[in-house]
């Protein structure tokens, strides 16, 4: 059987996972550790090429659709109406091209949306679970996909240089329950608003410049079309020369990410 990968794609798939990249959430009483969505997409371009790997969703179906109150306890405020609703997917990732050089992995995922627009609900919940199956396929490859997480040990996870060994920032996983907490102070006025309306949480300091640097590398006609897309979406105002200082929610981060899932399907 001929093997799939090049040397250099060899190296870099048993290579360590870099601890800077992993994210971590409150999961009942313990915290568990993750990569971010956009995250493996950028490491997929980079061992595989932007055109070396393809993703396809094989199976979507709503499990669950029922209103709740949303509202944080301890505001003061009364609950609103809302709704809740939950997703499984399963997605395909194939590596190489033509018979028998091709190598594909399967993986599923769930994912919910909490929102009081039920469109916005089933639109996170959706998109929390395509992008969570794809990054459990996407782990069997490797390290660099999470794989090393899966050891509670985490023996190959290694610590970039200049680490200081501090655990990053806690993150819960994207959708509508994607919560990020930054470490950097937030005033009264923006914690209130962001406890009814988890997307309007700050994005802490370490995932904007991860984002930024991850756009840069975009191809130019991709990346002004991002732009484009990015300034139509958030009603950025044409006299205003950049977006790098207009991504500062986890709402920017969710819909960022889900651009560079469809832009990837598109190029596939």
């Amino acid at each position: 059987m001929t093997c799939t990968f090049s040397t250099e794609q060899i190296a870099c798939l048993s290579a360590p996972l870099d601890r800077a990249k992993v994210r971590q959430r409150e999961q009942g009483r313990s915290k568990v550790s993750y990569l971010e969505g956009w995250q493996v997409i950028a490491e997929a371009n980079r061992i595989f090429g932007f055109d070396g790997w393809q993703r396809e969703t094989i199976e979507v179906r709503c499990v669950n659709q029922s209103e709740r109150p949303i509202g944080a306890r301890g505001t003061g405020r009364e609950a609103r109406p809302g709704w809740g609703v939950t997703y499984t997917a399963r997605v395909r990732i194939t590596v190489g091209e033509g018979p028998g050089a091709q190598v594909i992995r399967e993986g599923s995922g769930a994912g919910h949306g909490i929102d009081t627009d039920l469109g916005q609900a089933h639109e996170s919940a959706l998109k929390e679970a395509e992008t969570d199956a794809m990054k459990r396929a996407l782990m069997t490859f490797g390290n660099p996909f999470g794989l090393a997480l899966y050891d509670k040990q985490q023996r190959q996870v290694t610590h970039s240089a200049g680490d200081n060994g501090a655990p990053p920032p806690a993150t819960a996983s994207n959708g509508a329950r994607s919560i990020q907490r930054s470490p950097s102070p937030v005033t009264p006025a923006a914690a209130a608003e962001a406890s009814h309306d988890p997307s309007l949480i700050p994005l802490d300091p370490a995932t904007t410049r991860q984002i930024l640097a991850t756009l840069r590398g975009l191809p130019r006609p991709v990346l002004e079309g991002f732009t484009k897309a990015f300034r139509k979406r958030f009603q950025v105002p044409q006299e205003a020369t950049s977006i790098a200082d207009r991504i500062l929610q986890k709402r920017h981060h969710d819909w960022i990410e889900a651009y560079l899932v469809q832009h990837q399907q598109v190029a596939a």
